[in-house]
């Protein structure tokens, strides 16, 4: 299993040494801004080549978007501490609002679900009381530390079985398959940091792309280990990803359709609408979409149908955690 913490990556990013005054150089860990972007998007700095030959290049990715980027020194700007303390507090402002959207739209779904039982069991409330619901089951793969444990913590806080693991994009095509054969989930989100690498880029090409073809290449091993698109929901792509080919190599839902930047938590909460929706329903694409922070155009997918079924009876120790005793929960690697 991944590695999994349960702090918040936010309050982890690294502070800039010492005062701004003193600082001629940026450095690795700096959370900056592009000034010809007009600081739309908070970064953290990944990597400076060196300064010997004239204005370093830095390598940059999102703090709160699945995005990778390029930016000359002379381009960047140190975020104060003020700024990016306010970013964090609205940072966590939005996921708690989503969260209870989300939890809402659960609670619904189970009092629809429960008197539906009700009537099919003729008003016998002990037997649809002993009827329980298990979740399909996640393996949550991606390229960044920071937002797997971020991604985590939130698959915990929604109730969603899942697995996390570390793996750069380069890697993902290598160990997809055995983590496959170990898991064995029902949804495989594919996911880290991407990008096209120009503004004026060819979107048709692969090379325009910083990671997207490490994604297709991951999907099609996937799709190879189980083709049935309903056995295996296959969620791939991260910011401005090339999103027919990953559809096309045989993902359920992508990103991303308009080359926008996505949240770090809309793979989250795509493959969190799946595990919870009946087998016996397909889950309709808008609402799907409608189901993430970024929504259209950021993602985009195929009818698929849902991974939660029903169970009966309930027992003591419960099934996957999900039995009668499910403030308990414990599903062998999966957590929660």
């Amino acid at each position: 299993m991944g590695e999994v913490h349960s702090e918040d990556s936010i309050s982890s990013w690294k502070r800039r040494e010492g005062p701004l005054a003193n600082r001629n150089r940026i450095r690795e860990g700096d959370i900056v801004t592009r000034k010809s972007y007009g600081g739309d998007v908070f970064f953290q700095v990944i990597r400076v080549d060196s300064y010997a030959v004239g204005d370093a290049t830095a390598t940059l990715k999102g703090l709160n978007m699945r995005l990778l980027a390029d930016a000359p020194i002379s381009d960047l700007s140190i975020v104060e501490e003020r700024q990016l303390l306010d970013f964090k507090r609205k940072v966590m402002r939005e996921s708690a609002e989503h969260l209870r959207t989300v939890r809402v739209r659960r609670i619904t779904e189970e009092q629809t679900r429960y008197k539906k039982e009700r009537r099919r069991s003729r008003g016998a409330a002990t037997l649809a009381e002993d009827i329980f619901d298990l979740p399909g089951r996640v393996l949550h793969i991606d390229g960044d530390a920071d937002y797997l444990r971020d991604c985590m913590k939130y698959y915990k806080e929604l109730g969603v079985p899942v697995v996390g693991e570390h793996v750069p994009p380069q890697d993902q095509t290598a160990a997809v398959g055995p983590l496959l054969d170990e898991h064995s989930p029902d949804v495989l989100v594919l996911t880290g940091h991407d990008a096209l690498k120009k503004k004026n880029s060819d979107r048709a090409s692969m090379s325009s792309y910083w990671n997207s073809e490490a994604y297709v290449n991951a999907v099609r091993v996937a799709r190879q280990h189980e083709m049935d698109k309903d056995g295996l929901v296959i969620i791939a792509g991260a910011c401005q990803s090339f999103y027919e080919a990953l559809m096309e190599a045989g993902a359920n839902f992508a990103s991303s359709p308009g080359r926008v930047l996505i949240h770090c938590l809309d793979p989250v909460l795509l493959a969190e609408k799946v595990v919870n929706t009946p087998v016996e329903e397909i889950i309709r694409i808008e609402e799907a979409i409608e189901n993430t922070i970024t929504k259209r155009p950021g993602v985009g997918g195929i009818q698929t149908r849902g991974k939660m079924r029903t169970s009966m009876p309930k027992t003591p120790m419960g099934v996957f955690g999900a039995g009668a005793n499910r403030d308990n929960q414990s599903a062998r690697n999966y957590m929660p």
